[in-house]
């Protein structure tokens, strides 16, 4: 490529994807990644994604809904740039619920949805079915919503490399060169460089850890029970996560609390009751003080842009985080929330 437009540093999530939406539309792209693709988080087994509550509405649920709302033709647009999977499926998320009072309250949140969401996906409050491939619930109700939807974050990754690709992009592993604006989509390590660079604490890791079941649900939504996302993909697979650690020795390891997880799995959910364990996965995810997206610009440094602190909610805010960057670094159009800037 004799000349670039636009450089991303980072292959996770929100690097992969502003790369992606910059090459769609025309851009001149370089992504150039240090360690691998999905080096961090965005490499882990997971990937749920899944509105805010709907309640106590804010910027930040309402630029995920945004988010949410889009993902199913932007992924379809990876997909057919690549020619890969990426594991993406708007299957829906079903919720038991413990008590009358739960009850009540998750058909408050089903009459603030019906305002927010206006129809473009629904938050219904359901009897329990009893089915194999939901939990018990004590009050004999569910919140089904039709919003949740899961993808394969290393299917999705592998997918968004081939598709930049497609549209001549450059993926460089290792150290290159910067031209062009530069945003910086770097993980943990980003959060790091950006306090010592700006002297005030911006955000860290938290370690999370999660399992991988062989066991055929592709079809299935996925589930929230006793504070488990429970992600059926589309590879036959399920994924369990997932812990939040603050301190820990050893970033990739596993230990005790994912087999307590795996068996907290199996009592809320019966039917994966021997279903042979995939693997186990643990990594760090970059978490902002704000527990908000950090975007913008970086400050005291022209031409240089931030895009970080997806946590656990990367994938799922990762399309609208690509065309809001997309749309400020190439274009001029500054529309990111107030409480998103560095």
């Amino acid at each position: 490529m004799a000349s670039v437009d636009l450089t991303v540093r980072g292959g996770g999530a929100f690097g992969l994807c502003i790369a992606w939406e910059a090459a769609r539309r025309g851009a001149r792209v370089r992504l150039i990644e240090a360690v691998q693709i999905g080096a961090g988080s965005s490499g882990g087994i997971v990937g749920a994604l899944s509105p805010h509550v709907p309640e106590n509405w804010n910027p930040k649920k309402a630029f995920q809904l945004d988010s949410l709302l889009m993902a199913e033709a932007f992924w379809d647009g990876v997909s057919a740039a690549s020619g890969l999977p990426t594991g993406y499926g708007r299957v829906g998320r079903v919720q038991p619920l413990a008590d009358a009072a739960a009850v009540v309250l998750a058909q408050t949140r089903g009459e603030t949805a019906r305002a927010l969401w206006q129809g473009r996906a629904e938050w219904q409050v359901i009897p329990a079915t009893g089915g194999a491939w939901e939990p018990a619930s004590p009050s004999g109700w569910v919140v089904k919503d039709t919003l949740s939807a899961r993808l394969h974050p290393r299917m999705a990754s592998a997918a968004l490399v081939a598709a930049i690709r497609a549209e001549g992009g450059e993926v460089v592993l290792g150290d290159g060169a910067h031209e062009g604006p530069v945003i910086w989509a770097t993980g943990v390590q980003g959060l790091r460089d950006l306090t010592a660079d700006l002297g005030r604490p911006v955000g860290d890791g938290v370690k999370g850890q999660a399992i991988s079941l062989q066991f055929d649900a592709r079809d299935a939504p996925q589930l929230y029970a006793d504070s488990l996302h429970i992600i059926p993909h589309s590879d036959g697979t399920v994924a369990i996560g997932s812990t939040s650690e603050t301190v820990w020795d050893n970033e990739s390891g596993t230990d005790g609390q994912l087999e307590t997880i795996h068996a907290r799995a199996i009592a809320a959910l019966p039917v994966l009751a021997g279903a042979p364990v995939v693997e186990r996965w643990a990594g760090s995810r970059p978490r902002a003080k704000s527990r908000a997206p950090l975007l913008g610009a970086w400050p005291g440094r022209p031409g240089e842009f931030v895009a970080n602190g997806g946590f656990k909610i990367g994938f799922g805010m990762a399309p609208k985080v690509a065309t809001t960057m997309v749309d400020l670094v190439l274009e001029g159009r500054d529309t990111i929330p107030e409480g998103f800037r560095l």
